[in-house]
């Protein structure tokens, strides 16, 4: 099982729509997962509920200091509720699969829905890491909207990864 001390998992989100210039890209970071490798086999758990706001992304840094708490606990409500993961109803994402080589290919499991996912890894000194592209509408989840879509999320969240190995 990995925890914090040896693994960090964060979660990219993208802005689009009319008023997406007051809008921001965000990264997340999970603070409750397990990582479980036997052999070839990879099963991981996240727990959505842990999601945690770092900041705003511009121009590919982080600004941790450019969003108030108050939007950062509105930003982790609309992302846990119904809108969007509805943690209430489906409190895990899983996924299972197999590494061949640099390549992972297995089955995530998230809002109760099951679809192929792959992607590659790399190692370097102790430590496997990767990054992963989705598109949540493959698991029946619509891209969240405000101020009626002026504002919204694209269809497309970047998940990295880096686990010691």
């Amino acid at each position: 099982m990995s925890t914090l001390q040896d693994a960090t998992v964060h979660v990219f989100t993208f802005k689009e729509g009319l008023l997406s210039t007051v809008a921001h890209d965000l990264r997340l970071s999970l603070t409750r997962f397990e990582v479980r490798v036997d052999g070839d086999a990879i099963e991981v758990v996240l727990w959505p509920d842990s999601l945690r706001v770092d900041g705003s992304v511009k121009g590919g840094r982080l600004e941790p200091s450019g969003l108030s708490e108050k939007d950062k606990a509105e930003i982790v409500q609309n992302a846990c509720g119904r809108k969007i993961l509805d943690v209430a109803r489906w409190p895990e994402v899983r996924y299972r699969g197999r590494r061949t080589g640099d390549r992972v290919d297995g089955t995530l499991s998230l809002a109760g829905r099951d679809a192929p996912l792959g992607f590659s890894v790399r190692e370097d000194a102790g430590r496997v890491r990767g990054r992963l592209e989705l598109a949540p509408s493959r698991w029946g989840i619509a891209p969240y909207k405000a101020l009626r879509g002026a504002i919204r999320l694209k269809d497309r969240v970047v998940i990295d990864f880096d686990v010691a190995g």
